[in-house]
């Protein structure tokens, strides 16, 4: 599957509404798009799921995870999957073409910049600058950005560019002909400002609660040339697609609603691959189901925390962690497995009271990077001795109890008391960290059954 990186000058600069435009703009022209993104973000995914299927469910847009996106955007990042995992979760993608979207500026990030990702995969960058000021200078920064692969020592190849917030006429044409032979023109995106995403709870708006009008990008997407970004897609150098070992008989309960939104699709594809996996909505007052294991992803519990306390499903997670059923929870599934949660509006709400925490929610992030956890004793997702790598990006803060233990010290993060992560109780393992199937750390779990 041929591919394209959209590349960004900085955060803010419109990446998503450029890739959402270029995918747009390739469907429009006939061809089967597989979206993906790059580093550990979940929010952004989400747009691109709502734009290139319409049968979205299974990502928590409400639906209780009753249906499954067919062509749901790929995580690529190579500190949570190493070159290998990246380049197979890549391939796994459905479609005749990749649109990867960045994160934050082409170079920024040490574990796993838009850089990393586009040198792995061995794709073109097709970058997005803003135009709203400028045409020379806008040729300036391009080939600024494409010199400094040298010097950064990335293998890339910035390939051209996409005019964010240009308008056409004479400054579309001033800023295509100032761009030198070398770097092309994709196209641009005009100043409209029902092409923006707004500002939510704990970040963007999700794709399906803020979704861009279809109208207003298929108006866009006419400025995109798709014809030249087809001439420099390249294909990604060969993956390793060996399938994982079936677990036989082992049933998994996962939570996929409002309140658990927050899991890749390749930890979906895993746990599926090795197991049965049936699904539940605690916010909308579903009980848990008889399974071997229960997964609590991440997502906004603190918004759905009336409805979880006064749902079945924490009582049923409690009992269930007592008689000794293994259950996983994922920042905001540890939120839920805690003994209570305080929203901001300082409002407490009884949790499952599994794990010895009490969470209180913050104005401003907690955390947010790339962690490494080393495993001080075996556990649901790691053998002692083992390091795990994901990522953490939360607002709220636990307070744990004196009895409390850690399965994990952190080497890169802030974890759980900005030491420790993973805290244990039962069969029962909570953690702010977020891990990508090629980790290894679902297969563990699936063992543990």
């Amino acid at each position: 599957m041929n591919g394209v990186v959209i590349g960004g000058t900085r955060s803010g600069v419109g990446k998503t509404v450029a890739t959402l435009t270029v995918v747009r703009a390739l469907e429009a022209a006939g061809h089967t798009v597989q979206p993906a993104k790059a580093g550990p973000d979940f929010i952004d995914p989400s747009h691109h799921t709502a734009i290139v299927d319409s049968t979205r469910g299974s990502d928590g847009s409400g639906n209780h995870g009753r249906e499954r996106p067919s062509r749901p955007s790929r995580t690529l990042d190579a500190w949570l999957e190493g070159i290998d995992g990246l380049r197979r979760n890549y391939a796994r993608g459905d479609g005749d073409i990749c649109v990867v979207e960045g994160v934050m500026g082409l170079y920024d990030g040490d574990r796993s910049s838009t850089a990393m990702v586009a040198e792995a995969l061995d794709l073109p960058v097709v970058l997005v600058v803003n135009a709203s000021a400028g045409m020379e200078s806008v040729a300036a920064t391009a080939v600024g950005f494409e010199r400094y692969a040298a010097h950064a020592d990335r293998d890339i190849d910035v390939a051209g560019i996409i005019a964010q917030r240009a308008h056409g006429g004479r400054h579309e044409r001033g800023i295509r002909e100032a761009l030198p032979d070398d770097l092309a023109y994709f196209g641009r995106i005009p100043p409209q400002s029902d092409l923006e995403i707004p500002d939510r709870h704990l970040g963007l708006h999700m794709g399906d609660e803020a979704p861009i009008d279809s109208e207003t990008l298929d108006e866009v997407a006419t400025h995109v040339r798709t014809d030249r970004l087809l001439d420099v897609a390249r294909e990604p150098p060969e993956a390793d697609l060996a399938d994982p070992e079936p677990a036989r008989e082992k049933r998994i309960a996962v939570a996929r609603d409002a309140a658990f939104r927050f899991a890749y699709p390749a930890t979906m594809e895993r746990l599926r691959a090795r197991a049965e996996v049936v699904t539940f909505a605690p916010a909308a007052g579903e009980d848990v189901p008889r399974a071997d294991g229960i997964y609590l992803p991440g997502g906004y519990p603190e918004l759905h925390a009336a409805a979880l306390a006064d749902g079945p499903a924490l009582a049923t997670l409690r009992d269930r962690a007592a008689e000794g059923v293994p259950i996983l929870g994922e920042c905001g599934g540890m939120m839920a497995l805690a003994e209570s949660l305080t929203t901001v509006e300082d409002d407490t709400h009884e949790m499952a009271g599994v794990l010895p925490a009490e969470i209180e929610m913050c104005d401003r992030y907690q955390a947010l990077d790339h962690v490494e956890l080393h495993a001080r004793e075996s556990t649901l997702t790691a053998n002692a001795g083992d390091r795990l790598r994901g990522h953490e990006f939360h607002y709220s803060d636990a307070t744990v109890g004196a009895d409390a233990r850690f399965a994990f010290d952190v080497e890169r993060g802030e974890g759980i008391d900005g030491d420790h992560d993973g805290l244990t109780e039962y069969r029962t393992l909570g953690t702010y960290a977020h891990v990508h199937p090629e980790s290894t750390a679902f297969d563990r779990f699936v063992d543990a059954l």
